[in-house]
């Protein structure tokens, strides 16, 4: 529709990073909004599909809500512009999110993080879903973790950005809510392909040459090195990289508001070993590092606070402080971890088959199958103090 006001992804993003109110009036159907909608601090999300605001006025349903930003969201930024009409009818200065979730699911951002790491160490962000990927520079070499399919030429771009090739694509796990984009790297780059070695007991059956790591292996970025670091609980093959002694890339194992969920490989059945599995390597291979190594996790949920820097980290020290969980006996930890488990990520078993490559996914799938939260810690909310 002509003469519609419109903001784009980033600048709504932008627009929640500066702390300015924002309601969301989300026209998509009940089920789709219960499954994933735009959330975050200063954030009211409200869900008014399209034929209640054409019944009422609207400003009856928003209730007095329409301090700030008014944003209207439906899934590919069609039906919301007749939403931003009827709600400028009313009175009600609102706009329309840019290609709508949609859009929002393919906003991808990067910054550089605050380290004393000798290499560059840059943390990508997906805030539709807060999944997390690193790229670690060195000269004219580049590594990256955990990257996503969807924004392997992104990677690519940044990389020579930095004038650095990427010479190794790493996965710390397999992952359960998101399509990783390590084989991917072998076909438009000469990356190495990476994966922990014990994550190739789960079945991995790739169609792409790969090389596997294990616990105390080095693998070297120009003039920089990133540590094996064998961390499972969450999986049996989670493995973290400890760059430069200075930067640990936790994967799922520690995030900064929780720790992981341990119920993704084996179930319930299984979750209370994995459990302590976790404890394990939290306690022996994770807490033993110096108190101001930077922990930068592979996920976020709504209740993390970012740091100062605006990134999703934060010094070991500080979560060891702030997170009871960490110094908890085993026995109240595996109890504490397994006691309100969230929901498993949507479309987890396909993700997992697909990310072991025992299943081909389209691209066009693929993106589909991990829209959403991540689910990945054990818990929704915030653990830390």
């Amino acid at each position: 529709m002509a003469g519609i006001p419109s903001i784009n992804p980033a600048e709504l993003k932008e627009t929640i990073d500066n702390g300015t109110d924002v309601t969301i009036v989300d026209v998509r159907g009940p089920h789709d909004f219960d499954e994933w909608h735009i959330d975050g601090d200063g954030v009211e999300a409200l869900n008014v599909p399209v034929t209640q605001l054409q019944a009422v006025d609207p400003t009856e349903l928003l209730n007095g809500a329409s301090d700030g930003e008014v944003v209207a969201v439906c899934a590919s930024g069609q039906t919301s512009q007749m939403a931003v009409r009827m709600l400028q009818q009313a009175g009600i200065d609102a706009k329309n999110l840019q290609y709508g979730m949609n859009g929002w699911a393919n906003l991808y951002v990067h910054q550089e993080l605050e380290t004393d790491a000798s290499a560059t160490v840059l943390q990508f962000s997906r805030p539709s879903s807060g999944c997390l990927a690193y790229m670690v520079v060195s000269g004219d070499e580049a590594v990256v973790v955990d990257p996503l399919l969807a924004f392997v030429d992104d990677y690519i771009e940044v990389a020579r950005e930095y004038g650095a090739e990427i010479t190794a694509a790493v996965d710390t796990h397999v992952h359960a809510d998101h399509i990783s984009g390590v084989r991917a790297f072998a076909t438009r780059t000469e990356a190495d392909v990476v994966v922990p070695e014990p994550a190739v007991a789960r079945g991995i059956d790739y169609d792409v040459d790969y090389e596997t790591v294990a616990h105390g292996d080095v693998i070297s970025v120009g003039d920089s090195t990133i540590d094996v670091v064998h961390t499972p609980g969450h999986t049996s093959g989670m493995t973290s990289f400890l760059v430069d002694d200075a930067v640990l890339l936790s994967g799922d194992g520690l995030f900064t508001e929780s720790v992981a969920r341990p119920d993704l490989e084996d179930g319930d059945d299984g979750a209370s070993d994995m459990a302590a599995t976790l404890y394990d390597s939290l306690q022996n291979r994770i807490l033993t590092l110096a108190d101001e190594t930077i922990v930068a996790p592979a996920h976020y949920s709504d209740s993390a606070d970012p740091a100062d820097d605006g990134s999703y980290t934060a010094t070991l020290g500080d979560l060891q402080s702030k997170m009871d969980a960490l110094s908890m006996p085993e026995d109240e930890f595996v109890e504490y971890i397994t006691a309100d488990v969230p929901p498993r990520p949507s479309n987890h078993e396909q993700i997992i088959q697909t990310n072991l490559g025992q299943i081909e996914t389209p691209n066009y799938v693929a993106f589909q199958l991990e829209l959403g939260p991540n689910n990945c810690a054990a818990s929704q909310e915030s653990m830390t103090q």
